[in-house]
């Protein structure tokens, strides 16, 4: 072993994952440097995550790279509908038709959309290279790959992480370390942090192949997932829109997947065989667990080292990058010392119930949604008519939510939150519903300017206070602003959505939720000063 160096790392990010690669983007565009590490040398073969959220999506679109990823993964004209059959061959049960990549970057139907970027089917295969290209033209943001964790020490002042490349260990001095490395973390072993929760709700096995005959047959109707019922529930994922395919099949937590055989596993949900090449297989657990703690001292988790669970519309990695958002602004605050180190505290108290809510949620949903079904649904004639009908009720309420799923991109909050000001308590987060009206500690409603842009895109990087009554004088907010430091921007807002901003003044944070509503007897000072983790405010 290779004796020990000693270097400066700024924050130290370990992981390159959506959730790693997200956060580095973030703190680099926010003039924050920071080191990427990887333990592994290649992205893994099989595919993971498929499907990023509308949320995720408006994050990507802030950091200026949503068109890059929108124009990834399935072609354009390929549609992200969702079948349900009793094999790929069989009878269609149920379906959900939904608009392809084309569709969404032509704007059809734009103006009933609840954001300016729907979700986007992306495998995760595709979207990792985009960041990391993003990631690589940006000053003061480095990866190294290869690379692996292998000791934690933290200081009043700093953080020593070991790492070590190829046999030669060194020691990085870091201002942080964010721990983005997945549920087998070495940050979270290395902070003695545990999970909580359901160890293992099903498992799974998943195959990756190549069949340009899965592609032909899907051609009769294409979607980008079908859900069969042969022997197991499986669910068919089009990868690329023609040969590459994914399938993902379901067993009870107690079955031993070890003695399953993909080929068969396919033939099982195709309906016969077909000709095919297996890229990979993955036999795995899905589960429904949460950090204890998200942060210890200088070090903080994000992504599936804080949170796992059962995967169900890609929920996993999407809350990661919530999380990314989250931990972003806050340590670039700190950093550029306009807001103090106890801001940070929040990241915990913010995204932890989140996590929380979200693992309850999914997991209820996968249990609604992997529920035993009937073996009548194959049975000809009438009676396996009839079967199948009574799934496709109970699919009806069950499965739409999941897909389009605007409760999960919009509805979390951090009403509770002590960076929150007016906020309240509310009810669970649920897959299904969200208000179209701003609310302390939630995130800012969408809607489109004339000028072609929404609402989300006149935000500055720091906080912005969005005026709607043009009568209300803003040089408080921006002398006090002035005064601590804190970057505002000021942005004008017709008056004509009172319903969506009913408020005459809204304060947006830096990762797009509402700081605060209110009007002119505003005390901007003592507001600014909660926001940023300071004092808090009397007006709450």
């Amino acid at each position: 072993m290779t004796e020990h160096t000693s270097s400066q790392a700024g924050v130290l990010i370990v992981g390159a994952g959506p959730t790693g690669l997200t956060l580095a983007i973030d703190l680099a565009q926010r003039g924050v440097a920071c080191h990427v590490v990887e333990a592994t040398g290649k992205r893994a073969v099989n595919p993971r995550c498929n499907t990023t959220s509308a949320r995720s999506m408006e994050i990507f679109r802030r950091l200026g790279i949503a068109g890059d990823i929108r124009r990834a993964g399935l072609p354009e004209d390929y549609p992200t509908s969702i079948q349900y059959r009793t094999t790929l061959r069989g009878e269609e049960i149920f379906r959900i038709d939904l608009p392809s990549s084309g569709d969404v970057l032509a704007g059809a139907g734009r103006d009933d959309w609840p954001t300016p970027e729907p979700q986007h089917r992306i495998s995760q295969l595709y979207l990792e290279p985009i960041l990391e290209r993003h990631a690589n033209a940006l000053p003061g943001l480095s990866i190294e790959r290869g690379t692996r964790l292998v000791a934690l020490r933290q200081h009043e002042d700093h953080v020593e992480a070991v790492v070590e490349t190829e046999g030669t260990r060194r020691t990085l001095h870091c201002a942080y370390v964010i721990g983005c490395d997945g549920a087998h973390s070495a940050v979270r072993r290395q902070l003695g942090i545990r999970y909580q929760g359901v160890d293992a709700i099903q498992r799974f096995v998943s195959t990756f192949v190549r069949s340009p005959e899965l592609g032909r047959l899907a051609a009769r109707d294409r979607a980008w997932t079908y859900w069969t019922y042969g022997r197991r529930l499986a669910s068919l994922i089009a990868i690329d829109g023609d040969s590459l395919w994914l399938n993902h099949v379901a067993f009870a937590p107690d079955h031993d997947t070890e003695r399953e055989d993909p080929a068969r596993l396919l033939r099982e949900a195709v309906g016969g065989p077909v000709g095919h090449e297996v890229l990979g297989v993955v036999r795995w657990t899905g589960r429904q667990l949460v950090a204890e703690r998200y942060r210890d001292g200088r070090v903080f988790l994000a992504g599936d080292a804080a949170h796992i669970w059962i995967p169900v519309g890609g929920f996993g990695m999407n809350a990661g990058i919530q999380d990314a958002a989250t931990l972003g602004w806050m340590l670039a605050a700190v950093h550029h010392g306009w807001a103090p180190p106890d801001l940070l505290a929040a990241y915990e108290t913010e995204r932890k119930p989140v996590g929380e809510q979200f693992a309850s949620a999914v997991g209820t949903a996968a249990r609604q949604s992997l529920a035993d079904v009937s073996p009548d649904i194959h049975l000809p004639g009438p009676e396996g008519a009839r079967a199948r009908a009574e799934l496709a009720d109970r699919l009806a309420v069950t499965e739409p939510h999941r897909y389009t799923p605007d409760g999960f991109s919009f509805g979390y909050h951090y009403a509770a939150s002590p960076l929150v000001v007016g906020g309240e308590e509310q009810a669970a987060i649920t897959m299904g519903r969200y208000q179209q009206r701003a609310q302390a500690g939630f995130r800012l409603p969408h809607a489109w300017l004339d000028d072609g842009r929404s609402v989300l895109d006149v935000l500055g990087p720091g906080f912005t206070l969005l005026r709607t009554d043009l009568s209300v004088d803003v040089a408080p907010w921006t002398d006090a602003a002035r005064e601590l430091g804190i970057p505002l921007t000021v942005a004008d807002l017709p008056g004509r959505w009172p319903g969506r901003y009913p408020t005459g003044l809204l304060l947006v944070r830096p990762d797009q939720h509402v700081a605060w509503m209110g009007g002119a007897d505003a005390r901007p000072g003592e507001l600014l000063h909660t926001v940023t983790g300071r004092v808090t405010a009397q007006q709450r």
